[in-house]
């Protein structure tokens, strides 16, 4: 699948202009006071991006990936914490237009195109981030339904999400995906929000512990139906080969921004009679943090084009998300090291950037993560 190039670029340009006029001078406040932008939240549902990738049979966009990373890589040179908006919800319209049933697809996919109805992901636990193995939430079969019983973490989007792709094991130790609709609130019939986790970065938008008491879910929710059962992990880990394009992009956005503020900063700051720009101890900097930059688009853009091409992108999305979420780190420290002792002030933006960029290393598996299945898929390929 790929979008119209005249279209994409129209609709990636019509958010940049949004970003630059709308997003950039206001984004501070809201970040400082962990506030959720409610009018920013309303033009992305203007801007159709909750249905970016909702197949147009459905009433989405029906864009492709390339185009949707282009687009979260603008979000997040305004804000990284805008790309998450979109994010979980992205996961979960994947999974339920690639594994859900007909009637799933048709029951919730029109329905998620607005942002009316959006989604989040529920995968890690306390005691089970990385060792998915380890899940303790359980869902027990009652006739027509699945009793479910457990905790959360690291649920974004938990509280305002009115449906929740809900990982658990059924009572056969089966790793299964269920749909979990629900009205948003911080409780919900045997749903609570227990607790809201206070973050470095990454603000501005709910992050929280979900815990489930008896809540009740009709078998007709489990993802896929009768044969979705068991296959919960796998349908989630394709996704997330698409979260992690997610979270490259954003990397690249929130590089690029400490990138053009460096720049603007160096050029009006001055010593020994001159721009700091003009000394070439900054000006190499400069260079360097412009080459990581340019390098982690061109890998995340490659492996969103494997991803529209159908190939597997398990490496490709590893290497995009490990390399682009280091070098956003490097830049935005760079970034802070070039505006000197006013880096380290609210003052200038590039301290927030440097607070975001850890969520990139750490988000959709950590890095070590990606090294070990990079380095997995390189010695199978070596057989």
């Amino acid at each position: 699948m790929t979008t119209d190039s005249d279209l994409a670029d129209q609709i990636v340009g019509a958010v940049r202009e949004w970003v630059d006029s709308d997003v950039i001078g206001s984004a501070d406040a809201f970040e400082r006071s962990d506030e959720f932008p409610q009018v920013m939240f309303d033009q992305m549902c203007a801007f159709g991006l909750f249905g970016a990738t909702v197949p147009p049979e459905h009433g989405g966009l029906g864009l492709d990936a390339t185009t949707y990373a282009r687009i979260i890589e603008e979000l997040s040179r305004g804000w990284m914490s805008l790309a998450g908006i979109v994010n979980t919800h992205t996961i979960a319209v994947t999974m339920i237009a690639r594994y859900g049933t007909e009637e799933q697809k048709s029951r919730f996919l029109p329905r998620m195109c607005d942002g009316s109805f959006r989604a989040a992901f529920s995968l890690s636990e306390p005691d089970a981030g990385s060792d998915t193995r380890s899940m303790r939430a359980k869902a027990v079969r009652d006739g027509d339904e699945w009793v479910i019983n457990g905790t959360k973490m690291w649920v974004t989007n938990g509280v305002r999400a009115s449906l929740v792709m809900l990982m658990a094991k059924t009572d056969t130790d089966q790793i299964t995906c269920f749909l979990v609709e629900k009205e948003p609130g911080e409780s919900f019939e045997g749903i609570t929000a227990s607790k809201k986790i206070d973050k470095l970065g990454y603000r501005g938008l709910e992050t929280v512990e979900m815990n489930y008491a008896d809540h009740t879910v009709p078998d007709s929710n489990v993802l896929g139906g009768s044969e979705g059962i068991g296959h919960g992990l796998a349908y989630a880990l394709s996704a997330l080969e698409l979260g992690r394009i997610n979270i490259a992009a954003r990397a690249v956005g929130v590089a690029q921004a400490a990138l053009d503020d460096a720049i603007s900063y160096a050029k009006e700051r001055e010593t020994f009679g001159k721009p700091i720009a003009h000394h070439q101890a900054i000006a190499f900097k400069l260079a360097e943090m412009a080459t990581k930059v340019h390098a982690a688009r061109l890998v995340t853009y490659e492996a969103a084009r494997k991803y529209d091409s159908g190939e597997r992108i398990d490496l490709d999305a590893g290497m995009a998300k490990l390399f682009a979420s280091e070098a956003a780190f490097e830049v935005a420290m760079d970034a802070v090291r070039i505006h000197g002792g006013n880096g380290f002030t609210t003052e200038y933006r590039v301290e927030r950037y440097l607070r975001d960029t850890p969520l990139m290393i750490i988000g959709e598996g950590t890095n070590e993560i990606q090294k070990m299945v990079i380095a997995r898929k390189l010695l199978e390929e070596t057989h």
